[in-house]
C-alpha cells in the first residue's frame, strides 16, 4: 500500500458526495435478497431483517481520510437481539476499521452505541455509550472525522470519542489502507442484548433501519491514487478543514460531558481485561 507520509500536506480536491442526493449513486446493495431498498428517487435507503436473513450495503467508493456523515433512524420497538452496524473498513487479514454498532434492546430500554477502532487487524478498543435521545423516533446524524492525526466519532455534531494517532509510542493508526463504507442489519441474539440473555422476538419482524442524507467530504481512492492533490500548505479553514481538524475547547467540553454522563464501557479503564497493563494509548490524555 502506498505510503501516506505526505498526507499531512494534502489539500483535498473535495468530492461532495450526494448530500441529500441520490443514494443510488453512492451505494450498492450487497446482500439480503430484496430486504434492502433504495426509495424515493434515491433519498432513502432501508435495511430489513427477518428470521431468514438480514441485509446490507456498501459504498461504491473507497476513501482514505475524510469527514463522512449519515443520518440513521434505528429499529423501533422491541429491537433486542438485532445489531445495526455502520462502519468504514478495508480488506485483508491486517484490515483497518472504524466502527459504529447499534445494539438493540427491549422496548423502553436504551440502545447501546458500540464503537471500535481496528488498525492492522487489531481491535479490542471498545467504547460504549447510551444516547441522550431516542434514536428510533427520528433521524440523527452519525459522523466519522478521520484524518492523519485522529479519528473523531460525532453524534449530531457532538463528539463522543477521539482516537488519536499514537504511532510515536508504537500504536498502529489507520492511515495507509483505503476503506469503504459498509452497513448491515443482522441478528446477533447470541451476544447483542444483555450478553445474549434476551433473544430476538421474531413476531416483531421485519425489523427496519433507515438511512438518508449521506455526505462525504473525503479523499476518494481509485486506481491506486487519491483524489487529493499534494500541496505545500495544509487547509485550516473552509471545506477542507477536516484534514487538520482537532477538537477546540468547546469540543473537549462536549466530549467530557458525553463521556461523563453517557459512556457505559471504556476499554481504557478495564484493568481486569488487561491484567498485564492497559494498552499504551490509554495513558495519553
Amino acid at each position: 500500500m502506498a505510503s501516506t507520509v505526505s498526507y499531512m500536506l494534502l489539500l483535498p480536491l473535495l468530492v461532495m458526495v450526494a448530500f441529500a442526493g441520490d443514494l443510488n449513486k453512492d451505494f450498492d446493495i450487497t446482500w439480503g435478497d430484496g430486504r434492502s431498498k433504495i426509495l424515493n428517487h434515491g433519498e432513502l435507503l432501508t435495511l430489513s431483517l427477518d428470521k431468514a436473513s438480514g441485509s446490507g450495503f456498501q459504498s461504491k467508493n473507497e476513501y482514505l481520510f475524510g469527514k463522512i456523515d449519515m443520518q440513521l433512524k434505528l429499529v423501533p420497538g422491541n429491537s433486542a437481539g438485532t445489531v445495526t452496524a455502520y462502519y468504514l473498513s478495508s480488506k485483508g487479514s491486517t484490515w483497518d476499521e472504524i466502527d459504529y454498532e447499534f445494539l438493540g434492546n427491549l422496548s423502553g430500554d436504551p440502545y447501546i452505541l458500540h464503537t471500535n477502532v481496528f488498525s492492522q487487524g487489531k481491535g479490542d478498543r471498545e467504547q460504549q455509550f447510551y444516547l441522550w435521545f431516542d434514536p428510533t423516533a427520528d433521524f440523527h446524524t452519525y459522523s466519522i472525522m478521520w484524518n492523519p492525526q485522529r479519528i473523531i466519532f460525532l453524534v449530531d455534531g457532538t463528539p463522543i470519542r477521539e482516537f488519536k494517532n499514537s504511532e510515536a509510542i508504537g500504536v498502529p493508526f489507520p492511515k495507509n489502507q483505503p476503506m469503504r463504507i459498509y452497513s448491515s442489519l443482522w441478528n446477533a441474539d447470541d451476544w447483542a442484548t444483555r450478553g445474549g440473555l434476551v433473544k430476538t422476538d421474531w413476531t416483531q419482524a421485519p425489523f427496519t433501519a433507515s438511512y438518508r442524507n449521506f455526505n462525504a467530504e473525503a479523499c476518494i481512492w481509485s486506481s491506486g491514487a487519491s483524489s487529493c492533490a499534494k500541496t505545500s500548505s495544509t487547509p485550516t479553514s473552509g471545506s477542507g478543514s477536516w484534514l487538520s481538524q482537532e477538537l477546540d475547547a468547546t469540543g473537549h467540553q462536549r466530549l467530557k460531558w458525553v463521556q461523563k454522563n453517557y459512556m457505559i464501557y471504556n476499554y481504557c479503564t478495564d484493568t481486569k481485561r488487561f491484567p498485564q497493563g492497559l494498552p499504551p494509548e490509554c495513558n495519553i490524555s
